[in-house]
């Protein structure tokens, strides 16, 4: 682990941090060791079992579907809980990981449907194939990109699903504007991730065990919501699952190494700030319905006013009076 200031970083700089992380964690895992994103490792990087942020999220479907995906896990939630999935619908996990949420998702959607799992780290990906052939899983796909740039076309997901990831983009903006393009109108955000209750320390943001750990670049909560607005959604709320404190954050400054933060952060120090701070939560939002049949809000505002008068009922236009003296002259109906 690096003694770099991650806020002296640019974002691809921040993402290649990250995914160093991960990479180390996927081999551990490929080797039949779990790891955890935000919770204590031993020595050898393997997550102890009593991790306090990743213990207990998933029942026995989990185990069934996948215990090798389930060793893996790196979340803080079980977002296929949330997001409420049916059959026929599709489903994309922002930042797979090992496969299990997509797994989990697969099964849900049935032979119909369809999970996608995005995720940047070639390691995690090739642990995901893996464990996805192990479970017989035939309708799931693993993309390689990043959650800035989603692989996708527009308005071809039903449900977005992620866990404990978004909170390590270096810019959460063009995540949720993603998230938001490639989801059809009416299509769900139902994530779980780490969320601040109030502003971290500015040592804590200097840590990089703490960024690539999910606390120091998580959102506060009233900004998760305020930037899902932002990016087009509706209905955004955040749902707290468990506020970290006390022993929790005893087990966290265990973790976090002299060589893992800059010589001037005293981490101890940093991680008593940290009491009652940072909590899971599910973070939902909904892509707002289409409207009079266009795929996005704004398509019936650019819909030409005059044409068929069915058209131009169809796509929500009015004729001004001066449209419609030239749809007289033209012959043409006009919705005046």
């Amino acid at each position: 682990m690096s003694t770099v200031d991650p806020t002296t970083l640019a974002p691809e700089q921040l993402r290649e941090a990250v995914r160093d992380r991960y990479a180390a964690a996927a081999r551990q895992a490929g080797a039949t060791l779990g790891a955890s994103c935000c919770g204590p490792e031993t020595a050898a990087g393997s997550a102890v079992g009593a991790d306090v942020i990743t213990r207990d999220l998933y029942d026995d479907e989990a185990a069934r579907t996948s215990s090798a995906a389930l060793a893996s896990s790196l979340g803080c939630g079980n977002p296929t809980a949330l997001a409420d999935l049916h059959p026929g619908e599709t489903v994309l996990d922002l930042g797979s990981g090992g496969g299990l949420d997509v797994l989990l998702s697969a099964r849900r959607v049935g032979p119909t449907g369809k999970a996608y799992g995005l995720d940047m780290t070639p390691e995690m990906l090739a642990l995901a194939r893996r464990n996805q052939a192990e479970a017989g899983v035939e309708n799931a796909e693993f993309l390689r990109g990043t959650i800035e740039d989603i692989p996708l076309p527009d308005a071809s997901v039903d449900v977005i699903i992620s866990n404990c990831v978004i909170n390590l983009a270096a810019d959460k903006d063009p995540v949720l504007r993603e998230a938001f393009r490639v989801l059809k109108p009416g299509g769900r955000f139902a994530v779980s991730d780490i969320v601040l209750l109030k502003p971290l320390p500015e040592p804590a943001r200097r840590a990089m065990r703490l960024w690539t750990g999910c606390v120091a670049g998580a959102l506060l909560d009233t900004e998760y919501v305020a930037k899902l607005t932002a990016a087009g959604f509706v209905d955004a709320s955040v749902q707290l699952t468990r506020i970290y404190a006390g022993q929790d954050l005893d087990d966290l400054a265990a973790d976090v190494k002299p060589e893992d933060v800059p010589a001037d952060v005293d981490v101890r120090a940093v991680v008593r700030d940290l009491d009652g701070a940072t909590a899971s939560a599910f973070v939902r939002a909904v892509k707002p319905p289409a409207v009079g049949g266009a795929t996005e809000p704004a398509a019936a505002a650019a819909a030409p006013c005059c044409g068929t008068q069915e058209a131009a009922l169809a796509a929500g236009a009015c004729c001004d009076p001066g449209a419609k003296e030239q749809a007289v002259s033209t012959g043409a109906a006009c919705c005046g």
